[in-house]
């Protein structure tokens, strides 16, 4: 048995939000309220940056019931960064700070580059020789983290782009006029998001055509492929990621050189409207670009109750692994087979194996002419938008988390 370990614990969120995220801060935080063995619980303001700027927050002195209602409270309740750490001089600063706050516990919610920074705060503090239990609770709505078999935020993101891609393909055939619509979802390397808009073909309203990143894009076999469907129907639904390159590795979006953000990757956005403008003057039919944007991480009106779930359960998961002698593991999920029905199962990875590693569609899972998925992607994601999340309203619209976020 492990030796106990006493003191206080940390939590904290990095990257992108999404709709589950915060459900995943709850498992944490009330799994660490509840536990003996750990003295204090502090949320950090704003990821790594609460702890650089000792910038910390009492979740004790929360209400049971406001922790609570971050189950269905979309976003990255106590804040979010994409700071990435620099240096020696950080770490040494990350140690000070939990030090001086007898803190023992330290659990970061995130996804490739959040599980690059827990490692680093783990390796180092392992080093200097403090003892401290290191935990990544993974998140991201692009799926795309290695070790698991899927994250938490991306049944709920695929959900809500299945839903709006059915709904987007009702609105653009009702007319006796010709179109293409151009629908451009989220994935800047990885086509998991843009893989879940076939899911609509269960609403009777499936793209037409897919493009994921994981295969260059060829402009002259898109508009042609386009123009066959046209012709076909006199209507065109695509559905693309924002991550689509050429074979070259260019974006196909105008905004290819645009920005940054603070992990360093390429800020996308565009691929809809640039290829509308391509599709409108070569075919010479109406086209629409939608872009869907933020709304696939934080719709959670429509999130899957199994993603909030298992999202709870991570962090839950995180607490207890860690309490019992566990550090430098992130969270992964199994999939497992229970009375013929879909069951997660848990299991922890090297934190070095999870950061900075993508984890793509298996090309097995896109046909044969790159413009569709397989029935096996429909058979994996399916499971993970289920369950209909059951929500406090006021007035019929949504009751989120009111944290007082008390600094210490």
């Amino acid at each position: 048995m492990a030796e106990k370990l006493i003191g206080a614990a940390i939590f904290g969120q990095s990257g992108g939000p999404t709709s589950v995220i915060n459900a995943s801060a709850y498992g944490v935080i009330r799994a660490a309220l509840d536990a003996p063995e750990i003295t204090n619980v502090y949320g950090m303001a704003h990821g790594i940056m609460g702890v650089l700027n000792e910038t910390l927050y009492d979740m004790s002195r929360e209400d049971d019931e406001e922790l609570r209602l971050l189950l269905n409270t979309p976003s990255s309740a106590l804040g979010s960064c994409r700071y990435k750490i620099k240096n020696e001089d950080d770490l040494k600063r990350i140690y000070e700070v939990l030090a001086k706050h007898d803190i023992r516990y330290f659990f970061y919610n995130g996804g490739n580059d959040s599980m690059d920074t827990c490692s680093k705060v783990s390796d180092y503090l392992e080093t200097v020789g403090y003892q401290c239990r290191v935990m990544g609770v993974p998140k991201t709505i692009d799926n795309d983290l290695y070790g698991t078999d899927h994250c938490p935020g991306f049944g709920s993101a695929a959900k809500y782009i299945a839903t709006s891609v059915a709904e987007v393909q009702k609105d653009a055939y009702v007319y006796d006029v010709g179109t293409v619509t151009i629908v451009e979802i989220m994935g800047r390397n990885a086509g998991w998001l843009t893989a879940a808009s076939s899911l609509a073909a269960l609403s009777d309203a499936a793209p037409d055509l897919i493009y994921l990143p994981e295969l260059p894009f060829d402009l002259d076999k898109f508009l042609s492929e386009v123009e066959a469907v046209y012709k076909e129907k006199e209507k065109c639904l695509v559905a693309i990621s924002e991550g689509a390159q050429y074979a070259d590795g260019t974006f196909v979006s105008h905004a290819k050189v645009s920005a940054t953000d603070g992990f360093g990757h390429a800020q996308l956005g565009g691929t809809a409207v640039t290829l509308a403008g391509i599709v409108g003057k070569k075919l010479g039919v109406k086209v629409r670009g939608i872009e869907l944007s933020l709304l696939q991480r934080c719709a959670a009106h429509i999130a899957s109750q199994t993603d909030i779930d298992e999202a709870y359960l991570a962090g839950k998961s995180a607490v207890e692994y860690a309490v019992n002698g566990g550090t430098g593991k992130m969270v992964a999920f199994t999939r497992e087979e229970k009375n013929g029905k879909y069951h997660c199962g848990i299991t922890y990875q090297p934190l070095s194996i999870c950061a900075n590693t993508e984890k793509k569609i298996p090309r097995e899972w896109i046909n044969a002419h790159g413009n569709n998925v397989t029935q096996e992607f429909i058979d994996y994601a399916l499971p993970l938008i289920s369950g209909e999340n059951s929500r406090k309203l006021n007035n019929g619209l949504p009751r989120f988390a009111k944290l007082k976020k008390i600094v210490v």
